[in-house]
């Protein structure tokens, strides 16, 4: 195939793709060897094109020539001797100390040059290829200037999983930070010989760079093994800067400290451990966060498709009935004494249970549904349950779940409602464990299915009924259902 750009190529065979095109072995009209990369005009390609006017950054692997042809832009580049990749399977092993301080130099520098103008985000050994003795930098499929507003052509959602950052899983906005830590994740690569994260599928890669730390480097300098631990902490603020790795592995190459200074490093490298450590817990404490407000949105959601159906329902077979809005977004439909309410969701604190051991299930958010009227001469005035948005059942699969409490039968105690609701909490968190106490579950967590709600309607609606009538009453038997084995124990 024969390209005319600002010169004439002559494409040979394919020996490769990455980021966004494929790359084949290329050869110009007066025998210069190179290689010729061919992006595809789709929607974020031409982000590759940023890095032919790009002037002043220490290796980078240049652009010879480009152009386009009717349906790709091409890139001309010298053909390199190989890439970091190739050099790591060749070597089968962890590599020395000399020879990695060299490497990540080289790349470190042209991090420095890029600081503040152009982030990579797609930093790995594969896009790191040795040219003219340096270890030069490739592939700025998805790069973007540092500058630069967060637009889809910027490709926020490719990443390569070994080497993303936490703020890559989180899809926040990429520093040359993000950069550092890919060079911490190939600079572990690099001594150990194996990758600091390992995770088998996308979703393990993101746990692990997220609330994981790697094993500690064992038989690596104390200022070396303190740098790669500070690349690679969680929170990107606490990275080096490229600079200052710059510095710090040109440090290292020079003779051996003093002992009163190698003992400073060594307490350096301490201090790096626990700031790692606090990171993780920090990045932990933030996806937990963004978990819970996930599911706390899908709650209300599925909530308001129940509330609804319910109110519906009961509002065509009682036309009659007065509906009117709750303070806070719950509703009530009275009819004769008798008023059904149905409460606003609040979210749930992570940790409601108090002092209490807290049962083995997680609750994201809780409403409460029930039954009033005046006091009957049994000191009886009506029942309400617990709607629980939690995984009661199955581990990590939430939807909402109706339950009810009573006093234990061994406690001379009877109260005006009977079954009653209870918020999550150290009193409900007594009735979900294993020994005798004050309180117990009186109604089953009964999973309530949104489009598949016709029981529990039809439940509420009789007890409804009988209570504009005046006839409900305490329940016969308590509990009315078995609640044993309808949640999740220790």
């Amino acid at each position: 195939m024969h390209l005319k750009l600002k010169q004439e190529w002559i494409l040979g065979e394919r020996i490769g793709g990455g980021g966004f095109g494929q790359v084949y072995a290329a050869m110009s009209a007066t025998g210069e060897t190179a290689v010729a990369k061919l992006v595809p005009m789709a929607p974020g390609a031409e982000r590759e094109l940023l890095f032919v006017e790009l002037t002043g950054v220490r290796n980078v692997v240049p652009v010879i020539d480009s152009g386009q042809t009717d349906n790709a832009w091409v890139i001309i580049m010298p053909r390199a001797q190989k890439s970091l990749r190739q050099h790591l399977n060749e070597t089968n092993g962890p590599l020395g100390i000399a020879d990695t301080v060299a490497i990540l130099s080289d790349i470190a520098v042209t991090l420095a040059d890029l600081d503040g103008k152009v982030v990579h985000r797609d930093l790995k050994p594969e896009n790191v290829l040795l040219l003219n003795g340096r270890w030069c930098l490739a592939d700025f499929g998805i790069s973007r200037y540092a500058e630069a507003t967060t637009a889809p052509d910027t490709r926020k959602y490719a990443l390569s999983p070994p080497y993303a950052g936490p703020e890559r899983w989180r899809n926040e906005r990429a520093t040359i930070t993000t950069d550092i830590y890919s060079l911490g994740v190939i600079a572990y690569e690099l001594l150990s010989g194996m990758l600091p994260f390992t995770g088998s599928d996308m979703y393990d890669f993101r746990e692990q760079h997220l609330h994981d730390d790697p094993a500690h480097l064992s038989s690596v300098p104390a200022p070396l093994g303190a740098l790669i631990e500070e690349c690679l902490y969680k929170a990107a603020e606490a990275r080096p800067s490229p600079s200052n790795v710059v510095a710090r592995l040109a440090r290292i190459t020079e003779k051996a400290p003093s002992t009163g200074l190698a003992k400073l490093e060594e307490a350096n490298r301490a201090e790096a451990i626990r700031r790692a450590e606090l990171g993780r817990r920090e990045s932990e404490f933030r996806s937990e966060a963004e978990r819970r407000t996930a599911l706390a949105d899908a709650a209300m959601k599925s909530l308001a498709r129940i509330a609804d159906a319910l109110k519906e329902a009961i509002s065509e077979a009682a036309p009659s009935a007065k509906v009117r809005a709750k303070r806070g977004g719950g509703w009530g439909i009275r009819l004769n004494q008798a008023e059904l309410e149905f409460a606003s969701a609040v979210i749930t604190s992570p940790n409601p249970w108090g002092s209490w051991t807290p049962p083995s299930f997680d609750v994201v958010a809780n409403t409460t549904i029930g039954i009033r009227f005046p006091v009957d001469r049994y000191g009886y005035e009506g029942r309400s349950h617990s709607l629980w948005y939690c995984d009661a059942q199955s581990k990590g699969q939430y939807q909402w779940h109706e339950t009810a409490f009573m006093v234990s039968p061994f406690i001379a105690k009877r109260g005006r409602q009977d079954p009653f609701m209870m918020d999550p909490g150290e009193e409900s968190a007594k009735a979900l464990g294993n020994g005798m106490a004050e309180w117990q579950v009186a109604w089953p967590f009964t999973p309530l299915i949104v489009g598949d709600v016709d029981e529990f309607i039809n439940r509420w609606a009789g007890w409804f009924a009988d209570a504009a009538q005046g006839q409900l009453g305490h329940p016969s038997t308590m509990p009315e259902r078995s609640p044993q084995g309808s949640w999740r124990q220790r």
